[in-house]
């Protein structure tokens, strides 16, 4: 059995080849640009790297005569939720689906893809997969899309499984490469191990439901291992704010850091995110291992 992992040098992608490589004793291939994917990731990986654009429809056509996969897990994406480039956006998060459908369909392969939480924007939550899909910015907007082109696609082709997997705020070990774009979680980590203060945007109460991301990888094996097609959440199902976040690292790092707040600079900003994630439990069942105290706990034992 052969696997692709687009975006596999990248936080979620990386993590999720090297299970893919020791669970399943199998030929795992990365595709990756490299443009947010850092090679350390791949320390340990045993398989392919094929370097190349998502967008790339040459790419594509080169991948379907020369290569067969039984499974696609679709990780790659801009992920910069600030990017202001609409058409960049676009053709990377969701031109490039119908691509990665039509090799799919050629290789008779099923595809397991990366979707998000920001295709809610600020509806409120529990955030269900059939409500409340109003986009606020460019990139919950291609994720959109995104799925709506897999629904399409099955609607033509009812024989295929496709799978599409709308994570919440996903934090730890590999997201460091991501820069700004990490979570808060080592965003806020980081400022204190350097003996910052964190700064948090007024007043803290923020709230995100955060998923550990080896539930997220668990996620993805439970969606290969089923035979169904759907979008399913995966977080949670529990919304946590920022200041909970640095009275936890307080807790674990032994210090006592004041926060520093500060005004919110950008136009759009999700103040609360929550999912309800009954039906990835009843069809995928998907179970959350890790609270909000235990994925932080076991994430600082990776990083100190």
């Amino acid at each position: 059995m052969r696997f692709l992992v687009t975006g596999g040098a990248g936080f979620i992608g990386s993590n999720l080849a090297k299970v893919l490589e020791k669970s399943y004793r199998c030929k795992v291939y990365v595709l990756e640009d490299f443009s947010s994917g850092h090679f350390k990731n791949l320390t340990g990986f045993e398989g392919e790297v094929i370097t190349g654009d998502l967008s790339d429809a040459e790419l594509w056509r080169w991948l379907r005569e020369r290569f067969r996969f039984d499974v696609v897990f679709h990780q790659g994406a801009v992920t910069d939720t600030t990017v202001q480039d609409q058409n960049r956006m676009m053709k990377v998060n969701a031109e490039s689906m119908r691509y990665i459908l039509d090799a799919c369909l050629q290789w008779k392969a099923k595809l397991i893809y990366a979707s998000s939480a920001g295709v809610y924007g600020n509806s409120p939550p529990p955030m269900r997969e059939e409500e409340g899909l109003l986009p606020e910015n460019i990139y919950g907007f291609s994720k959109l899309m995104m799925d709506r082109i897999a629904l399409n696609f099955l609607q033509e082709h009812p024989e295929m499984r496709v799978v599409g997997l709308r994570y919440f705020n996903v934090y730890g070990p590999g997201e460091a490469y991501k820069g700004k774009t990490a979570s808060m979680i080592y965003q806020l980590y980081r400022q204190m191990r350097e003996g910052k203060r964190p700064r948090l945007f007024k007043w803290g109460e923020q709230k995100r439901d955060f998923v550990y991301v080896e539930d997220v990888v668990r996620a993805n094996l439970l969606a290969f291992e089923r035979d169904i097609s759907g979008i399913f959440n995966i977080a949670t199902g529990q919304a946590r704010s920022f200041n909970e976040i640095v009275f936890i690292l307080n807790q674990y790092l032994g210090t006592n850091y004041e926060v520093e707040y500060f005004d919110c600079p950008y136009e759009f900003y999700q103040n609360y995110t929550q999912a309800d994630i009954s039906k990835a439990r009843k069809e995928l069942r998907y179970e959350p291992l890790y609270s909000l105290e235990e994925g932080i706990r076991e994430y600082l034992r990776r990083l100190l």
